[in-house]
């Protein structure tokens, strides 16, 4: 049967439901000798009759009424098919794999999550990881889309700017620093700074920014792969942090940070949403980059970086 072909199957189920070749081929638009050869094709293959004549109408074998039923199975997957189809081209179902650098997974699941309200047919495969990896999941065609900073510069992309993306220096409310003014710089070299891993956006930004001031003096770094971690840290007095502003929203309104007011802070990046200019994206994909340009800025935590 896998070398059988769905003409084949089809002329068979017309003369079956019309009784008639001549009939069956007004059904199918083509000649009764056509319908005559494509149902003695399928016999051969088949090696079993498939109808019989009564008077002067055919009927269907027990087997060509097996293939009639199977035929039938095979229409109706056809149809959810194209159903589904139609639906994905309409952009209201499909899968999307999205990656997310780690800072940002402090807002993009929400603004997610809202787009799913309109598409709740949609399946979304989030994968949250540094930069690194978000940029290698990119470069593999692993993920459709990526929220991040800095666009890659490797491999061609588009990428569309979200919204305003301020990073800060965070203490705990009892460091000596917490309450001062206008801090220079400078005056930090001295203090413990606790920074994510190397080549991460919020590290390549405090390189940038501390260069500037430590006049060749090496710094005090611990290096912590989190966030999350970063900010319990801290707290609890460790030491201070170069962070996105929008990874500590929580624990500026419970008052357990603060934002330190040093001068030239905040450094004011961009977040982005990112596509592989190569990859086709499917309608889902489509709309869901879509919705980050449009609404991607109304679910930015809304702090502006400045100390209270």
């Amino acid at each position: 049967m896998r070398h059988t072909t769905l003409k084949q199957l089809r002329f068979l189920s017309a003369v079956i439901k019309t009784g008639t070749v001549t009939a069956a081929s007004q059904a199918m638009n083509v000649t009764p000798p056509a319908i005559t050869a494509q149902v003695k094709a399928l016999e051969d293959l088949v090696g079993l009759p498939l109808l019989e004549r009564v008077g002067d109408r055919y009927i269907a074998t027990s087997a060509g009424a097996e293939i009639a039923d199977t035929l039938a199975r095979i229409e109706a997957l056809l149809n959810e098919c194209s159903s589904a189809l139609a639906e994905m081209r309409e952009a209201g179902s499909g899968r999307i794999a999205i990656g997310v650098v780690s800072t940002a997974r402090y807002f993009a699941p929400t603004a997610i999550a809202a787009f799913r309200k309109e598409r709740p047919k949609v399946d979304i495969d989030l994968k949250v990881g540094n930069r690194d990896e978000t940029i290698l999941a990119l470069r593999n065609y692993e993920i459709d889309l990526a929220i991040m900073g800095s666009p890659p510069t490797e491999f061609e992309v588009e990428a569309m700017a979200i919204g305003s993306h301020p990073q800060v220096m965070i203490a705990s409310p009892d460091h000596p620093l917490a309450h001062v003014r206008n801090i220079d710089p400078r005056s930090l070299v001295g203090e413990t700074f606790l920074v994510r891993e190397l080549n991460s956006g919020t590290r390549n930004s405090f390189n940038k920014l501390m260069a500037q001031y430590t006049g060749g003096r090496e710094l005090r770094e611990f290096e912590m792969g989190s966030n999350e971690t970063i900010k319990q840290a801290v707290m609890a007095g460790l030491g201070i942090s170069f962070i996105s502003s929008h990874t500590i929203a929580n624990e500026l309104a419970a008052g357990r940070l603060v934002i330190l007011d040093v001068t030239g802070l905040p450094i004011i990046k961009t977040w982005y949403v990112v596509r592989r200019k190569d990859k086709r994206l499917m309608p889902s994909s489509e709309a869901l980059f879509a919705f980050w340009q449009k609404h991607g800025a109304e679910f930015l935590p809304k702090i502006s970086g400045k100390a209270n």
